[in-house]
Formats: C-alpha cells, structure tokens, sequence
C-alpha cells in the first residue's frame, strides 16, 4: 500500500521495437497510455548519457546557443516539488531568462550539492535552440512535429493534462510517469486557472501524501492510475488529455517530447479558448437553463444524436456541414460577427 493506505499505481503496459506510422496508428487507436522500452536507445544523445552527467553536458554544449533560455528554480524546502505556494494563489518557484551554458553549468554544481535547489529548462524547441542535437536525434514517426527539450534534475511536475498526444524520450536520467484516465478530473481536485505550474489546471493533490480528508475522492481516482519507469532511450506515448505527473529521479535530466493534436483540421478553433468561453457564458446561468444549453451542446457539438446536419439538404447545411478549410474559415467569420 502505499500513502494513506491507496494501492500502489498498477505497472503500465509496455512494448519495445521501432515505431512505424501503422503502429502509431495502432497506440492511438487503443487510447492508452505505453512505455515503449528501447524506442530511442540508438540516438546519439543517448549515448553520451551512458557516459555520465558531464559527457551528457559536453555533448549539449558543442554547439553554442543563440538565444536564451526560459528557467525556473525553487529552494531546496520544496523537496523538489514545483507547485504553489500553501494559498494556492502563488507559485513556489521563480522564473529567469538566461544563456543554456551558465544553466549547465549551474546544473553540473547543484549535482554535487547534499540538498540542491529544483531546477529546470522546460518546452524548449530544439530544433532552433540546438539544431544538430535535433539532426541528430530524432523520432521519424513524427518527423514533422517540433521536439521540445526539458532539461533539470530531481523535481517533481504536478499531475495535469494536455490537450495533445505525447511521445516523451527520456535521453538523461531516469523518469517516472503516473498517469489518471481523463475521467477521472474531478477526483484529482484541479487547481486554479489563474495561476498554474503547468500552463492548464493541476491536480492539488499531492500523490505522494495524498490528505484524503481534504480530497477523498483521490482514492477513487488512485484504482485508475498506471505507472511506469523510463530508463535512458526509453519514451512513452501519453494519449490526448491523460492526466499525468512526473518525476525526474536523477541529479540530471533531460526529456526530449513531441506534441501533436491527432486528425485536427487546419482552421479549427482551440478547445481550451471554448472552455474558457463556455464557463463565461454558461456556468453561473440558473441550472434549469445550463440544462437547456447541456442538451444543445450535445446535440449540436458533440453529436449525441448523430449528425446534427444529417437531415438538411447540402447547400444549405452551412456551419452544420463536413469540416473544411472553407467552412470553418466561414465559421470563424461567423463567430466574429456575432460576438461584434
């Protein structure tokens, strides 16, 4: 058992061999989320990690950056743990701007410090910070999505979600994943939207020593979770909107990950900005007109009785017509209008 007497995550399921376009096709059709042991083992970066901490870093800095880098630090009382302050109304780190060799460097020294402070570089393009790091590393499954490098050492990322599919390599360091199904949002107690360590709304639940008297129902969202262990050249494939949290168990770090947004048409508008617009318009309304408004949304956006349009005839079906760049151009414009 673990904290607070919840099972332990159940061993999430695990696959190794190449990854072609009909096996992505196949990870994402069964909607879960796998550790794909071995997936990058033969990238270069890989190998200078096998070398040690400083190889690791030498084999960064044989280019020289041309821009800085965003950076956030928390002092060693957090443990490692990026999160908010106690009134959840502030985060216990700090950001900064600077040049990726002084931030190596600083992460070479806090390695052999007894209590260092948490530290990291986090969702930098590689492809314009290090470009022959990402010539030479690089996933050909996705060899037209942007990789992102996320570099640090022991801390903790609280759990939360994207609005994306994530293939993340670990190439330095060991990381674990535990990962929540998407329907289990309202058992993981989402933080504020205001402020956030991670860009969208984190669980405030600490899983490590989870205070089920203030969040009880973690423990039903603990009998869904999945974990799993990433050893350097391993990656894992988190599905669209899986919650997850991360845990880098090394003095140095670094995760390289690929976002993408599966079968989206181009022109189409960001779900997170609806979210937001939705909460405007709807959530304070009296319940019996949130009702009124639930039973449209389904049945207009989400198609819970099928294609809204079906019953029109083709030139007039207008916005209730097969996504197209046209149409959802005519959409935006339509949008546009109505709000003025």
């Amino acid at each position: 058992m673990t904290a607070a007497g919840l099972p332990p995550p159940a061993p999430m399921s695990e696959t190794d061999g190449p990854l072609t376009a009909a096996r992505l096709a196949s990870l994402r059709a069964e909607g879960r989320p796998v550790v794909l042991r071995g997936l990058v083992a033969d990238w270069p970066a890989v190998a200078a990690a096998r070398q040690g901490d400083a190889a690791m870093i030498a084999y960064l800095l044989r280019e020289p950056t041309t821009r800085p880098v965003g950076a956030i630090a928390a002092p060693p009382s957090e443990q490692g743990r990026f999160f908010y302050t106690p009134d959840a109304t502030r985060l216990n780190f700090v950001r900064g701007n600077g040049r990726l060799e002084t931030f190596l460097s600083d992460l070479l020294r806090a390695a052999a410090m007894p209590d260092p402070p948490a530290m990291a570089v986090q969702s930098e393009m590689i492809d314009d910070l290090l470009p022959a790091f990402a010539r030479e590393n690089r996933l050909a499954a996705l060899a037209d999505v942007r990789a992102r490098i996320w570099i640090g050492n022991r801390i903790r990322v609280g759990t939360h979600w994207d609005a994306k599919a994530n293939i993340a390599c670990c190439v330095a360091g060991r990381r674990r994943f535990t990962l929540y199904p998407p329907d289990q949002i309202a058992a993981l107690y989402p933080g504020p939207f205001e402020v956030t360590p991670a860009g969208v709304p984190v669980s405030m639940v600490d899983p490590h020593a989870p205070d089920l008297d203030k969040y009880p129902r973690f423990a039903e969202a603990a009998q869904h979770a999945s974990t799993g262990t990433l050893e350097p050249g391993d990656a894992i494939y988190i599905p669209y909107g899986w919650w997850h949290g991360v845990e880098s168990l090394d003095p140095v770090s670094i995760l390289v990950n690929y976002w993408w947004t599966p079968d989206h048409h181009e022109g189409i508008g960001n779900p997170y900005d609806a979210l937001m617009h939705a909460m405007f318009a709807f959530r304070h309304m009296p319940s019996d007109q949130r009702a009124v408004w639930r039973g449209l949304l389904d049945y207009y956006v989400f198609g819970a009785e099928g294609d809204p349009g079906a019953h029109l005839p083709v030139q007039a079906k207008g916005i209730l017509g097969p996504p197209s760049r046209e149409n959802l151009a005519a959409m935006r414009d339509f949008i546009r209008q109505v709000l003025g």
